[in-house]
């Protein structure tokens, strides 16, 4: 289980005393299958194995593996309103009268009562983990809308924790175009092979995506040359790790490279080594690279 993208958020030394008691917390607060009725439910889910004896989160060191699981039925808006138009038109047809507002509304209540039991239910899982030695929330998932239900579902869990987004000191948009511009990237990272770039003058400006590139080439210094700034930009770290970094901080398309994959081996272990053996790898791994994004922007961690 590695992640493929990272949305993040700070935490507090005092708050990291309380996820001590996550384990407890997220088995009252289990994903239950969806109702008869319910368009539907979210809830945790064990990280490793099935059923009501599995732990809710997995631990190694200071960071404790979760899983945020969800069940939505499968109803199309287009289904709905079909069949609505088409018991509007029967009456109409066979009583000789239009169908107001208030018994439209009221037969599409039925309507709903009488397919949501027969639809399909989509299930889907969010990986995150909590590091409380450094105060990070990461969640894997590129989608801003995904990661604050995913906390706001820990939050009903603790009933209190206080995360909060990125609040960097540098502006990472400024910040990454100077490194494309001019070269001047960190020690221990080099240039990917894709970028987005735009005319942020105005929402509707051009928009350069560059993909399988190489992020040197004069073109692409034409293009910041004529005013456009990074948003997107792929990045190499220590040659172990592969990633996009957005404007917004969210790290996307997330790669561990063969200098990473070769230290797990090829040993046959059961499903909780297994785990253990890659989840302490990606936790040490993103250990050095939060650390240098908290470095390189200035990401304080919260009091």
């Amino acid at each position: 289980m590695f992640f493929r993208n990272l949305t993040l958020f700070r935490f507090s030394a005092a708050v990291a005393d309380d996820l001590k008691r996550l384990e407890e917390a997220l088995g009252e607060h289990r994903l239950r299958p969806c109702g008869p009725l319910e368009m539907g439910t979210r809830g945790f889910v064990p990280p490793v194995g099935r059923g009501d004896e599995a732990a809710m989160t997995h631990v190694v060191n200071a960071c404790t593996l979760l899983t945020v699981g969800s069940e939505e039925k499968l109803l199309p808006a287009a289904v709905v309103n079909d069949e609505l138009q088409r018991k509007v038109q029967k009456i109409a047809e066979e009583e000789g009268r239009k169908v107001g507002g208030r018994e439209r509304k009221r037969i599409k209540e039925d309507l709903l009562t009488e397919l949501l039991p027969r639809a399909f239910v989509r299930s889907s899982r969010m990986s995150a983990y909590v590091d409380r030695k450094g105060g990070w929330l990461v969640l894997d998932t590129s989608s801003r809308k995904s990661a604050e239900n995913a906390l706001t579902q820990v939050r009903e869990a603790l009933g209190s924790f206080p995360a909060v987004p990125l609040a960097p000191e540098e502006g990472p948009r400024v910040l990454m175009t100077d490194w494309l511009a001019h070269g001047n990237l960190p020690g221990g990272l080099v240039l990917g092979d894709e970028c987005e770039l735009r005319d942020p003058a105005t929402a509707t400006g051009a928009i350069a995506r560059c993909r399988r590139q190489d992020l040197d080439a004069e073109e692409v210094k034409e293009h910041l040359r004529n005013g456009k700034q990074v948003f997107q930009l792929g990045l190499v770290f220590d040659d172990r790790i592969s990633f996009v970094l957005g404007e917004d901080l969210v790290v996307r398309k997330l790669k561990f490279l063969d200098a990473v994959l070769d230290e797990l081996g090829d040993s046959q272990q059961d499903a909780a080594a297994e785990m253990d053996a890659r989840f302490a790898l990606l936790t040490l791994e993103l250990e050095r690279l939060l650390g240098k994004l908290e470095e390189w922007f200035g990401l304080p961690r919260p009091e």
